[in-house]
């Protein structure tokens, strides 16, 4: 059957989330160097098991993880926006929550330091704000495909978060026929109702959409339910287990277009 549409993750698809994030810890931790004696790598490697540690700890948790609010998100993520309890609650956290998981690291590498471990949580939320990374290619290729197919963008987390990376690259929604947040709905990747909401709102069948996301349990899987094909853009060479299988690996987003035209889909 024809493909009428093409479904597009955001986090690590088509905005470099993972760097962004790198960056931002790279900083705050040089900086945290400046004031403490502690070397960054180790102080990075210490707030990132403290964050995770700590968020798992909350009664929010499983909200979170059903529309896919990650701890790092969560470290500079204000929340102001939706309705649902967690998220009003997530809201309250987030201030506690940064100024706790970098004191904890801090604490971790020898350093008991409150007022600093507040300091570097602020930083950090500043830095990740000043850092939409685009992958190099996204733009051209969304631009290239538009003229052809309808685009969606369907992506986990929460509104005000996801919105904001949108806005950070304001160019990037106009490509899009239709945008779904997680957090709008109460459910995210891989669940089949989100999947479901796209393919109604674009008003096709599920074999006339492709899926693409780098990652095998939201965006793979939740589109393999409903019968959808997709493409894992795996740009970094990860090996895979057979547990989650995409119809197509690619490891750049030009790819798309190449696949669609020598008839495999």
């Amino acid at each position: 059957m024809t493909i009428k549409a093409i479904l597009f993750d955001l986090d690590d698809t088509l905005l470099w989330d993972e760097r962004s994030i790198k960056e931002s810890f790279r900083v705050t931790c040089e900086e945290a160097a400046k004031h403490a004696s502690v070397l960054p790598n180790e102080l990075e490697a210490a707030v990132r098991q403290e964050a995770r540690a700590l968020y798992e700890t909350y009664e929010t948790f499983p909200y979170t993880k059903s529309i896919g609010i990650n701890p790092f998100e969560a470290l500079w993520g204000n929340f102001l926006k939706g309705e649902d309890e967690n998220l009003k609650k997530l809201r309250d956290l987030a201030p506690t929550y940064r100024t706790e998981a970098w004191t904890r690291g801090l604490r971790v590498c020898g350093v008991e330091n409150h007022e600093l471990g507040q300091r570097l949580g602020e930083m950090f939320a500043a830095e990740r704000r000043m850092r939409p990374i685009i992958y190099e290619e996204t733009f051209k290729v969304l631009q290239q495909l538009k003229e052809k197919y309808m685009l969606l963008l369907l992506t986990n987390g929460c509104p005000d978060l996801q919105q904001e990376k949108l806005d950070g690259a304001p160019e990037l929604a106009s490509y899009f026929d239709q945008i779904i947040i997680s957090g709008n709905h109460g459910q995210g990747k891989p669940a089949e109702t989100i999947f479901w909401r796209a393919v109604e709102a674009l008003g096709i069948e599920p074999s006339e959409g492709v899926m693409v996301g780098d990652k095998l349990t939201t965006d793979i899987l939740g589109s393999n339910r409903i019968g959808m094909k997709n493409m894992w853009i795996n740009r970094h060479g990860v090996t895979r287990t057979d547990e989650i299988i995409p119809t197509y690996e690619i490891n750049h987003l030009s790819q798309i277009q190449q696949l669609i035209d020598s008839e495999q889909l």
